[in-house]
C-alpha cells in the first residue's frame, strides 16, 4: 500500500520517517492513546480503516488490536494544521492501553479539574 502523493506531500516527519497518531474515541472524545506512523502505516489505515501504527521498539508496522483482539475502528483521518501530527477518531472494541485501561491516560493524573 502507497499513501497518495498530495497526503505524502503534507507530511512533516522525524528524522526516522515517522509522524505522530492521536487517537480519539468516537462518542466519548476521550483521547485513548498516542503512537507513531510512518506513511505506510497511515496508507494501510486509509485503505482498510484498520488503526495501523508504526512501532518504534520493533521496527515494524502493527495493527491494534491483531493479537488483543482490541480492536480500533477508524471513522476519519485528520491532518494537523503544522502537517506533523494525524488525529484518528475510532471506534475502540476493548482497552486501548496494553496495560487494560480504557484509555492510556487513566492511571496517572497529575492535575485534577478544577471544582469551580
Amino acid at each position: 500500500m502507497t499513501l497518495d502523493p498530495q497526503i505524502a506531500a503534507r507530511l512533516k516527519r522525524n528524522a526516522d520517517g515517522l509522524f505522530t497518531a492521536v487517537v480519539q474515541e468516537r462518542g466519548s472524545g476521550d483521547v485513548l492513546m498516542v503512537a507513531w506512523m510512518d506513511d505506510a502505516a497511515l496508507a494501510r489505515t486509509l485503505e482498510t480503516r484498520e488503526a495501523t501504527y508504526y512501532s518504534r521498539s520493533r521496527a515494524e508496522q502493527w495493527i491494534k488490536g491483531a493479537t488483543s483482539g482490541h480492536t480500533q475502528y477508524v471513522h476519519s483521518v485528520r491532518l494537523d494544521c503544522d502537517g506533523d501530527t494525524v488525529l484518528l477518531t475510532v471506534d475502540q472494541v476493548g482497552a486501548a492501553c496494553h496495560t487494560g485501561d480504557h484509555s492510556c491516560f487513566d492511571a496517572d493524573v497529575l492535575l485534577s479539574p478544577d471544582a469551580n
